[in-house]
């Protein structure tokens, strides 16, 4: 504990990983627990921002300010009654009821926050996933996965280095010094070719004329399975694929990477893909170092195990939400995916859950609700099926409307967060500065 953290008498919430899920969950705990004095709630996290998940790709691609959709965690936790502690969380005692942080350091290596630990209640693990690289050799040194913010500035700071050193370099563009290769035909990785294809050539369009777009910029789509964004109806990948296509994306299916190189990526079939710029979005796993932590049930990809009230099956003061919980519903043959819309559901129904359980009152199940899929492709389309909303068959929506649907998803996320009022006005401020700025982010 940190000297002026009394909690005496107070049931002590700790909820670590400040996704969409966690901060979810500590701002509506922080506004019905904290602020009547019934609970202290904290929140961990490694970072001292926020953004949605969903949007990295857009930040990759330099269509999206980082600035302008950041939630600053300490700002945001002394305004909804919570308390922000910085650190990555590396250790769990469960005798003592606390977890271990690990020191925090500044960008030129000086500490910041100490060693320390956190005494705990009732503690909620909501740390997400990272990229799955499968041990595929050079993925580490060579490419770039979209697990956090600071991943997606580094990609676009490369993207727009690139750029410019091809431009003012003394020989042509070299092959594949400008192209991208994404692995993994996710959601994730299809929504970000469409936004790179959109978004370099608006960058080689603002004065950089010795880069040839259809020449020199190049973006590969690589899949291992059969069809791209193979988890959604195959309508929808088909009508994604058809897209991809018209603007001159290449796409390779049935193609499984097995080395990532400097200079490109090499495929199993003796295929090579000229590549100096290449991103991973092949898979998902929960971070390392759950495997196991504090003796609780993990899956082989770091999956804590829960029952069907999200408490991990070998303590009920542990629970697990979004990506990094491994829950299978009675009658499913299929554990919960691992979506924003499920992170979602499991929060709002901990922030009920967790009062209850306080006040000795038995828990009812968790029950998931699949709403369907969307897919953004930029200012070229949205694609998605929603489920149940026609006489419990999926219906087929895009453009506009799909579109619309997207957008919402954020929009609720933030009302979630800031109330509609806030929203609302950020809403407004954003669409009259969007005016007076580019298009692209270039620095």
């Amino acid at each position: 504990m940190v000297p002026g953290e009394s909690v005496e008498n107070l049931h002590r919430i700790v909820v670590v990983g400040g996704g969409a899920a966690g901060l979810q969950l500590a701002t509506k705990l922080g506004e019905s627990l904290g602020k009547s004095g019934k609970a202290h709630v904290t929140l961990v996290d490694r970072a001292r921002t926020h953004i949605w998940k969903p949007l990295l790709h857009e930040v990759a691609a330099g269509s999206l300010d980082v600035g302008h959709h950041a939630v600053d965690y300490l700002h945001h936790a002394h305004r909804h009654h919570f308390r922000y502690r910085i650190g990555e969380m590396t250790g769990l005692d469960r005798q003592a009821r606390t977890i271990q942080l690990a020191a925090s350091h500044d960008a030129e290596g000086r500490e910041v926050t100490p060693v320390r630990s956190i005494g705990y209640d009732t503690l909620v693990l909501a740390v997400g996933s990272t990229t799955n690289d499968f041990g595929t050799p050079g993925v580490k040194e060579n490419a770039i996965a979209l697990d956090t913010q600071d991943q997606a500035v580094r990609f676009h700071q490369r993207l727009v280095n690139g750029m410019l050193r091809a431009h003012t370099q003394a020989g042509p563009v070299r092959p594949g010094q400008l192209h991208v290769t994404v692995i993994g035909a996710g959601a994730t990785g299809t929504e970000l070719t469409a936004e790179l294809h959109r978004t370099t050539r608006d960058v080689a369009s603002t004065g950089l004329d010795r880069i040839d777009p259809d020449k020199d910029l190049k973006i590969t789509l690589v899949e291992a399975a059969s069809r791209i964004l193979p988890a959604v109806p195959e309508r929808m990948s088909q009508d994604v694929m058809k897209l991809l296509h018209k603007i001159g994306v290449e796409v390779r299916t049935n193609a499984r990477v097995t080395e990532v190189r400097p200079d490109g990526v090499q495929l199993a079939d003796g295929g090579f893909i000229p590549s100096e710029l290449v991103v991973w979005a092949a898979g998902v796993k929960a971070p390392p170092f759950l495997q196991g932590i504090g003796g609780l049930e993990t899956t082989r990809n770091n999956q804590l195990v829960v029952t069907p009230t999200l408490q991990t099956t070998r303590d009920p003061d542990i629970f697990a939400i979004g990506d990094n919980a491994y829950l299978v519903e009675p009658g499913s043959q299929t554990p919960i995916p691992p979506r924003a819309q499920a992170a979602h559901q499991q929060a709002s129904y901990l922030i009920k859950a967790i009062p209850a359980k306080m006040a000795g009152k038995p828990l009812k199940p968790f029950k998931y609700r699949d709403f369907g899929s969307l897919v953004s492709l930029g200012e070229y389309s949205t694609v998605g099926s929603l489920m149940g909303f026609v006489r419990g068959k999926n219906m087929f929506i895009a453009g506009l409307f799909a579109r619309m649907m997207y957008r919402s998803l954020y929009k609720m996320h933030e009302q979630a967060l800031h109330g509609t009022v806030k929203t609302t006005l950020d809403a407004v401020a954003r669409a009259l500065t969007r005016r007076t700025e580019s298009r692209v982010k270039l620095h």
